[in-house]
């Protein structure tokens, strides 16, 4: 009968509504190449995690051992950030500084929907891991829900991640609703300018000091962002930003994955909560995306050179993914209407915008 007993437990219902999750995780990885990376062991493990008796998770699984060792600690979204840091090239932000405004006015959603979410019954902290969503940043997600909300840490994951993927399902509509054509027409001159090498090396141990001092408990965040960075623009340690960009950033992803899933047992992820996060993560992108937009309407009242409103929705940190929807928008619109490196400067600048909205949460609450 000993067995048997796990064959005896599939009666549960959860479980089989918890293996289609994975599935579907799984599927959306590999044939819809929704950020496979992470969606791919996030969907394996959530069927490892809900075998019954499963020894992936508990004092000695393995998935628990990597959860306590990485997430608990807070670690892997760490290390993560220093890989997303050798990434970003914040040269088009440093060419045109007031696109960093758009990094700040997207964030707009997250506070939404922290008060949304309190409305409707979360406590207070709860609420702004949930709101965090909208910072379309999945490693910050993943660091606030952390400090305060842990047993909610699997559908934020989930809805952080997915809501990233769909970006160019999401952003367009919502643009299109609150831009007229002459908006979406408007075209925007880029002038490339040479940016000395100190001021590369300097910005990022400038920004870090300066977030610190307005929110302290930001260090570590957006310290190991500008840390990558700074490996990026260094010119002395070529290859280990370049490992860091691919072979790291892949690693810490696939194993931050699969860690997380080991959260996601049936009894704790399929519950009202779950479905109350998916659609309060929605709202928050939706509102983030708005209210980007809304700021550039609102500069273009008192500015001489008008900015196209769909740059702002770029203010999200959904790095590239965004700037890339924008400037096909602004292609559809204009075949002779480059919109790429504007976007891409909000953009990098909705980065650094969402990892200091992620510290001031933290430092308001902690």
């Amino acid at each position: 009968m000993e067995f048997f007993k796990g064959v005896l437990a599939l009666d549960d219902w959860r479980l089989w509504v918890m293996y289609l999750i994975g599935g579907v995780l799984i599927y959306l990885a590999i044939a819809k190449d929704y950020e496979p990376t992470l969606l791919l062991p996030l969907g394996f493990g959530t069927i490892l995690t809900n075998i019954p008796f499963s020894g992936a998770i508990g004092q000695h699984g393995a998935l628990s051992i990597l959860f306590n060792m990485g997430i608990a600690n807070e670690l892997f979204p760490l290390i993560l950030f220093i890989a997303i840091g050798a990434m970003i090239d914040f040269t088009p932000l440093l060419q045109n500084p007031k696109m960093l405004l758009f990094g700040g006015a997207a964030q707009f959603g997250i506070f939404v929907t922290i008060i949304l979410a309190a409305a409707v019954g979360f406590g207070i902290k709860e609420a702004a891991a949930i709101g965090i969503i909208g910072a379309a940043d999945g490693p910050t997600s993943i660091f606030v829900a952390n400090r305060f909300a842990k047993d909610l840490l699997g559908p934020i994951s989930v809805a952080a991640y997915s809501y990233m993927a769909l970006v160019p399902l999401i952003q367009p509509p919502v643009i299109r609703l609150l831009t007229s054509k002459r908006e979406r027409l408007i075209r925007m001159e880029y002038q490339a300018t040479d940016i000395p090498k100190v001021v590369r090396i300097l910005f990022p141990i400038l920004v870090t000091f300066a977030a610190g001092l307005v929110a302290p408990e930001s260090v570590s965040l957006i310290g190991f962002l500008m840390f990558g960075n700074l490996i990026r623009e260094c010119g002395v340690l070529k290859s280990i930003s370049e490992t860091a960009q691919t072979t790291l950033a892949h690693l810490i992803t696939i194993v931050l994955g699969i860690a997380i899933s080991s959260t996601m047992t049936g009894d704790k992820f399929l519950q009202w909560q779950t479905i109350m996060i998916l659609g309060l993560g929605l709202i928050a992108f939706v509102f983030d995306t708005a209210g980007g937009v809304l700021f550039a309407k609102l500069m273009n009242l008192f500015s001489k050179n008008k900015v196209n409103p769909m740059i702002g929705a770029c203010g999200i940190s959904a790095f590239p993914m965004s700037a890339r929807v924008i400037h096909k928008m602004g292609l559809k619109e204009d075949p002779y209407n480059f919109l790429l490196m504007p976007a891409v400067s909000a953009n990098v600048g909705g980065q650094i915008g969402s990892v200091i909205a992620g510290g001031i949460i933290i430092a308001l609450l902690s």
